[in-house]
């Protein structure tokens, strides 16, 4: 359903930009004003939509359909003569990466486990007929800060509601993560997300891709072919089970492959094959050498903000008592007065503050190393925050 009123009626836009997708949107933290709940609300310029009006319609009538504890979902949508706003669930747990690597043990079963999560959630998407097409990593967010948060998919941005015939052809996705049938520009279907899933199980329990070049031309070469190997040593320790597994999700055949049902069935998943062994040290060391990235990309996310307000107790520093408690109905919905956006504004400059000097080293294990300064990168961040927010939002 859309609202063709004023989003401002209904939300309050805070001055934090969360994340942009260049000219195609941004998105921006805000809260509403009705229950003093915190949402991400994406701004869409009308222009990037012209001639797919049909399209974005029905697609967005779908995605608002969408409801699954693993799925971040859309919840409102609004339209103003110059933007399309879909007001998102605000997700503040962190990147998938992320909470690995700040683990002090993490195992076979712990992977399993998430992956499980993601199948479900995918299986959900392909019986309603949508396909993402960019599942990765990045694109896989907890919840909340609590252990046994959820994971959630999020980012719709490349995802497709099939046709009649199950097919699409549009080329889309990440390198990396990519299916064969997509690099080779055959029509393609939801067997792509099954992929994808498989090399994120990779991930997991190496911490390292399964496909690398510095040259996009050998990278697809490598997964066109489907070649990768388990290697040794930091394959040694892990089960048979899991190898089997993956092999089953990364198989170059589309019409071999494992769907989300399939792979849900696996010993590895519904059986008691993960192994209980700790593989943190190992797995963790290889994240950081080939996914670091620099403190600066995550000053202006919900995550970084939601942190820093946990752990400054925020709610407790300013005027008057505090209106949230650990008992408060909302307290799980990161509640914050609608006067105190100008508080986060102050959170997140002290943040730039103290990250804007980092020098981030990127280092992967087989090729390649790489040094950026963040300052410049940050300020221009800061910079496009402020001035670029659509004149018709701000209340």
């Amino acid at each position: 359903m859309c609202y063709f009123n004023n989003i401002a009626q209904f939300y309050s836009l805070t001055p934090s930009f969360l994340s942009s997708r260049g000219a195609f949107s941004e998105v921006f933290l805000a809260e509403e004003k009705k229950t003093q709940r915190l949402v991400a609300i994406k701004c869409i310029p009308k222009k990037a939509l012209e001639g797919k009006e049909n399209s974005i319609e029905n697609e967005i009538a779908v995605l608002h359909r969408i409801k699954h504890e693993n799925i971040v979902s859309l919840e409102d949508i609004f339209e103003s003569q110059s933007h399309l706003y879909l007001v998102m669930q605000l997700v503040s747990g962190g990147e998938l990466f992320d909470r690995i690597v700040e683990k002090g043990f993490y195992t076979e079963r712990d992977a399993s486990k998430l992956i499980r999560q993601i199948l479900d959630a995918v299986k959900y998407l392909h019986d309603m007929g949508i396909v993402h097409r960019d599942l990765k990593p990045e694109n896989l967010l907890y919840y909340s800060m609590e252990e046994d948060s959820n994971i959630m998919i999020s980012d719709f941005g490349l995802s497709k509601i099939e046709d009649s015939a199950s097919v699409m052809s549009t080329a889309c996705g990440t390198p990396g993560y990519v299916a064969p049938e997509v690099l080779a520009q055959k029509p393609y279907s939801k067997a792509v997300d099954c992929w994808s899933i498989g090399v994120i199980s990779y991930i997991l329990l190496c911490g390292y891709p399964p496909f690398y070049d510095e040259n996009d031309a050998k990278l697809f070469e490598q997964i066109l072919k489907a070649e990768y190997e388990f290697d040794s040593p930091y394959w040694d320790d892990i089960s048979d089970s899991a190898k089997d597994f993956i092999s089953h999700l990364m198989e170059k055949d589309p019409s071999l492959r494992y769907t989300c049902e399939q792979a849900l069935q696996h010993p590895w998943i519904s059986g008691d094959t993960a192994l209980d062994r700790n593989i943190h040290e190992s797995v963790s060391a290889q994240i950081k050498k080939n996914f670091a990235k620099s403190k600066w990309k995550q000053a202006f996310n919900a995550t970084a903000v939601v942190r820093h307000m946990r752990r400054l107790q925020l709610s407790t520093s300013l005027e008057g008592p505090s209106q949230i408690t650990s008992t408060s109905p909302y307290h799980r919905h990161l509640l914050l007065p609608a006067k105190d956006s100008i508080k986060i504004l102050m959170l997140l400059m002290f943040i730039w503050h103290k990250t804007h000097t980092h020098t981030h080293t990127h280092t992967h294990t087989h090729t390649h190393t790489y040094k950026h300064k963040g300052k410049k990168q940050v300020t221009h961040s800061f910079y496009y925050m402020v001035k670029y927010l659509p004149c018709d939002f701000i209340y």
